[in-house]
């Protein structure tokens, strides 16, 4: 009786180590006090004009020649109404390799889905599985159109990029979308504003807006 008294705790103590291990990975961030925010900012690096800046990390698999980049995922941010949101929200455990594998198909580098994840994820107040599973399923919810993937260059105004993302996209609203751009004249990031559920939704202020009357986007190489 004693014996399989032994062996029956034994069993519920495997069972119980087995459990925590699962569970470990859909917990949200250590000393995450999961702020609050409005809304998610799903931002979208267009490649060609990031690879022709003077500064930042020109990584070949983004900006080699013959790689036919176009737009990559820079992040999903969690972001204040009027103001930008909460950033580097607690301690954070290196992305796993499994992560790293699966979301190498929407990110350019390992470093920047590091980044994003010590930045923007431990705000989001999901745990790291979640975090880019949002991230997943954002950037699968937006269509891109070919017209801003061009083979040579195209000169237009935010405004009408943003009509493009619209006219492409049904379920978002112009309203929905902006338009970054850096000092030269060339398109920076395209801005998709997102309810905390990843319903569209219009952008607030802290969306940011490029005030240039065109921007330039350099073709896909």
């Amino acid at each position: 009786m004693h014996r399989q008294l032994v062996r029956f705790i034994a069993l519920i103590t495997l069972t119980l180590v087995a459990t925590s291990g699962v569970e470990a990975r859909h917990k949200k961030p250590p000393n995450s006090h999961s702020p609050s925010f409005a809304y998610y900012l799903l931002v979208l690096s267009y490649a060609p004009d990031f690879c022709d800046q003077p500064t930042g990390n020109k990584d070949p698999r983004e900006c080699g020649a013959g790689r036919h980049v176009g737009f990559v995922v820079h992040g999903l941010w969690p972001q204040g109404e009027t103001s930008r949101g909460p950033e580097n929200c607690g301690s954070a455990s290196p992305v796993g390799q499994s992560i790293i594998d699966a979301m190498l198909h929407y990110f350019p580098t390992e470093s920047l889905i590091q980044h994003e994840w010590k930045a923007h994820g431990t705000c989001s107040g999901l745990s790291v599985d979640d975090y880019f599973a949002a991230v997943k399923k954002a950037r699968d919810s937006v269509t891109i159109p070919d017209a801003l993937t061009p083979s040579s260059q195209l000169s237009l105004a935010p405004a009408d990029i943003e009509s493009e993302l619209a006219s492409a996209n049904p379920r978002f609203a112009a309203s929905a979308f902006r338009v970054s751009c850096y000092p030269d004249k060339e398109l920076q990031e395209v801005r998709i504003c997102l309810n905390t559920d990843l319903t569209p939704r219009a952008c607030g202020s802290s969306a940011g807006q490029c005030s240039l009357p065109k921007i330039d986007l350099l073709p896909v190489r």
